[in-house]
């Protein structure tokens, strides 16, 4: 499976990278060392010194440089040894890869590509933990399949009715019945109106309501999902479409998730979710991060288990169904930018 390089994925939570202590992840199969040095800049490197190849993430940081803790090359943010102990000449070549890194929405952005490329306007929207809408827990996920599997997870909700019937309380909606699906974007836009309904667990209503949701499913791999109850009607007045959120009487929360491959089988599953604090407080963001928690590990145990299966059936190819529109599409991008990309690679070479 091809993943897009020139895009944003995420690498941490930004309380993850704490001042002066290099943080050490591999994305995309790539070891990268990221450190906040002391003016609070935030640089991200290849994990990997030019002398001995030992890992920088076990280096020191000094100021707003990191020097390697085997041999003492020392590194600028930039990427290149600005000191050798012991030798006044430094090689031109003694430099590793930068990547451009950005702190919003309270994650660590990294950019995966072409330096020369990165551009920031194509980080996705999320909302962050401090948004002052929205009051939200947040957490994260290590999973033992590629992020391919992850991805075609959240952009087919048919799994809703059987893998979270315990835990969401999706009912048979999601299965039987099909949402509006379009591309936007670097993306695609799931949404499902469900009118005459009591609500499931993260929605409740003692009366029949309308229930609207709504989630962008954008490149590289992230999900950004709102929506709220309504009053009965509300779906056929506003012709199916898009309602005004702020006419929603209860429910109305935000999540969003990313999901980051590792390694070709290894991936990494970030997520927030909380209410609107119109519509909520700690305390219903605590019961929301609990239904998440179990939802998410029913989840991960589904899609381990589907991973173990593909790896022990070479050459064995899925059926798609009706419910594969989101997949089809978001997958059929990633082939295109990915070949865009191999394309550019090889005219410039």
């Amino acid at each position: 499976m091809n993943y897009v390089r020139n895009a944003w994925y995420v690498a941490a939570w930004s309380s993850e990278i704490e001042g002066m202590k290099p943080f050490a992840i591999t994305i995309l199969g790539e070891p990268i060392v990221i450190y906040r040095g002391e003016s609070g800049r935030l640089a991200a490197l290849e994990d990997r010194c030019v002398h001995r190849l030992a890992p920088l993430s076990l280096g020191r940081c000094e100021g707003d440089r990191l020097r390697c803790m085997y041999h003492g090359l020392l590194y600028a943010p930039e990427g290149k040894v600005v000191e050798i102990p012991g030798q006044q000449q430094i090689p031109p070549r003694a430099a590793v890869r930068s990547y451009p890194i950005v702190e919003r929405h309270s994650w660590v952005w990294i950019w995966m590509g072409a330096a020369e490329a990165a551009d920031e306007t194509l980080i996705p929207p999320a909302v962050g933990l401090d948004h002052p809408d929205f009051i939200l827990g947040h957490g994260q996920l290590d999973y033992e399949a590629e992020a391919r599997l992850i991805n075609d997870n959240l952009l087919d909700f048919s799994h809703l009715t059987y893998v979270h019937a315990e835990s969401f309380g999706a009912g048979e909606e999601f299965a039987s019945t099909q949402a509006k699906i379009e591309p936007v974007e670097r993306g695609i836009r799931y949404q499902r109106w469900i009118e005459n309904s009591l609500g499931s667990s993260s929605r409740k209503s003692a009366t029949p309501m309308d229930s609207y949701m709504v989630y962008d499913f954008l490149i590289p791999g992230v999900l950004l999902m709102t929506g709220g109850v309504f009053p009965l009607g509300t779906a056929a007045e506003c012709g199916y479409g898009t309602p005004d959120l702020s006419h929603a009487v209860s429910g109305t929360t935000f999540t969003s998730q990313a999901v980051t491959p590792l390694t070709a089988k290894t991936s990494r599953y970030f997520f927030s979710w909380g209410p609107h604090r119109d519509h909520g407080d700690e305390a219903v963001r605590d019961i929301l991060m609990g239904i998440a928690g179990k939802a998410f590990a029913e989840d991960k145990v589904m899609i381990e288990a589907q991973q173990r299966v593909i790896d022990r059936s070479p050459g064995a190819q899925i059926m798609p169904t009706a419910h594969d529109k989101g997949v089809t599409l978001f997958n059929r991008l990633i082939e295109k930018l990915s070949r865009e990309e191999r394309e550019r690679v090889g005219i410039a070479a």
